[in-house]
This record gives C-alpha cells, structure tokens and sequence, in this order.
C-alpha cells in the first residue's frame, strides 16, 4: 500500500512542469524526469508537453523499449490519486438528420438523369445537322 506522503494529486503534479523541475504521471505513477531532459532521445519538449495530464497515452503510443521501461524506475517519486485525474469523454458523433426523400422526387432525379444527356446529344445533333446544309 502507498503511503499518504507518496499519494499526489493530479494538481500538484501540474505544478511540476518545467526544465529545472519536470513530473510526468504514467500508468497511475508520478515520475521525477527533470534528471532526464537533457538524456532523453526525444528531446525535452516532448517530456514537458505531457506535463500536468496522465501521460500514459502519449508513453505508450511512442513504444518505449523494455530498458527504458526499467530506467524509470529510477526517478519514481509516488503514486497519482486516480480520483483527481478526469475521466475521458467517449466520443459520440453528432446526431445526423434523418434524410427523408420522398419517392416522387426520387423519380424526378433518375428522369432528368437519363432526359439531360438526350437533350445535350439531340441539341448537339441540330446543330451538327443545321450548320452542315447552311
């Protein structure tokens, strides 16, 4: 069991988040990376923009190496109070009106696809027809 002095809240660990002082929150632990800007292969950005959220995410989508995973057990400081870190927010699409086409004017589309093209040719024809006996 953790005890009290190594629990944070997500709003102290925020407070961590500069180059002389840098905490990440990964995997419901708080982690002291200030030692490793300099080491780290992605550079120190990206280290600080995973600042005061849980990082865990971003962690993971980069596919750190088994070594590297060992590695930070060297700068845990505690655990994260779950409870202060907010839910995420399932998407859900916006609600799309229900499109209603009535079969009358579905009908008038498939005719005017089929009469347009005759129309072109026929006017096309006329006038093939009218210029060539003037």
């Amino acid at each position: 069991m953790v005890t009290v002095d190594k629990l944070f809240t997500l709003s102290q660990v925020s407070e961590h988040n500069t180059l002389k002082d840098c905490w990440l929150i990964i995997h419901g632990k708080v982690y002291d990376v200030t030692k490793f800007l300099e080491d780290h292969p992605g550079g120190d950005e990206v280290l600080l923009s995973a600042t005061g959220k849980d990082a865990t995410d971003d962690f993971e989508d980069v596919g750190h190496s088994s070594s590297a995973k060992e590695t930070m057990a060297q700068f845990y400081v505690g655990e994260i109070d779950v409870s202060t870190i907010p839910k995420k927010k399932a998407y859900t699409p916006p609600k799309q009106p229900h499109y209603n086409q009535d079969k009358t004017s579905e009908f008038i589309v498939k005719l005017l696809q089929f009469l347009v093209p005759i129309a072109i040719l026929g006017l096309a024809l006329g006038i093939r027809l009218y210029t060539k006996s003037t």
